[in-house]
């Protein structure tokens, strides 16, 4: 019959179309396999992470005293030259005294209105102020400075806050932070020991910490004047450092 090639002729592309499917799914699922494998070796490394801390304690060189000249004026030009006319007083005899000009610097002017009590906005007066820090530097006259401090500007005289620290601290910080690392490195030894491994190279290091500030003493002029015991004692250096090792 004339039709029956026809039919078989049809029946061939589609059977080559099926079989390129199946090769082209075949190829993608190899494609996909490929891809896949066992982690990087990275992953692998093992790692112990620790924390160690070192303090040294070093003698304070330096004192720092912060101290104010307080004025109420009906006016503000009143007020404000009161507390400068005292204020360089003070400073003049601070200078006068052996404490170097460059040693003195003003650390805050203030000028506020006052108000009686109640609601009412009513200025009656002018409060100003005027601070200075003092860095004294030979400790044992400290005492005498203060006196002076308080002395010069009589009833005015606020002292805020008296400071000792470090004026040089770099060594005291080498060796609080060489202290953090050498604990650091036999926590993780002790680590490593204990999981039967070898310590191996530094992967991170990151640190914290710095002085220990002490705490500001504040000071005020009480009615009688007597000399004012102060004491440098100790200043702690201290740091925490945390460091990754490699385990072998």
């Amino acid at each position: 019959m004339p039709g029956m090639p026809i039919a078989a002729r049809a029946k061939t592309p589609t059977r080559l179309v099926a079989l390129a499917v199946a090769a082209l799914a075949a190829v993608t699922l190899s494609a996909c396999d490929s891809s896949s494998g066992p982690a990087s070796t990275d992953d692998d490394v093992r790692q112990v992470t620790v924390v160690g801390a070192g303090q040294v304690q070093g003698t304070p060189d330096l004192l720092t005293v912060n101290t104010s000249i307080e004025a109420i004026a009906p006016d503000v030009t009143a007020a404000m030259n009161q507390t400068s006319e005292r204020q360089t007083a003070v400073i003049n005899a601070l200078a006068g005294s052996g404490i170097d000009r460059n040693d003195i610097s003003t650390s805050q002017v203030s000028l506020q209105p006052q108000f009686p009590g109640g609601d009412s906005t009513t200025i009656i007066g002018y409060r100003a102020s005027n601070s200075i820090d003092v860095k004294i530097r030979k400790l044992d006259t400290a005492s005498q400075v203060l006196a002076l401090i308080v002395s010069t500007g009589g009833d005015a005289t606020r002292i805020n806050s008296v400071n000792y620290t470090i004026e040089d601290d770099s060594q005291l910080v080498k060796d609080a932070r060489a202290r953090a690392f050498n604990d650091a490195k036999d926590r993780a030894q002790q680590y490593a020991q204990l999981s039967g491994l070898d310590l191996g190279k530094v992967i991170s290091i990151s640190e914290s910490g710095g002085a220990t500030p002490p705490t500001p003493m504040p000071y005020s002029r009480g009615a009688e004047m007597a000399a004012v015991p102060v004491q440098p004692g100790q200043q702690t250096v201290g740091f925490s450092v945390t460091v990754v090792w490699e385990l072998a």
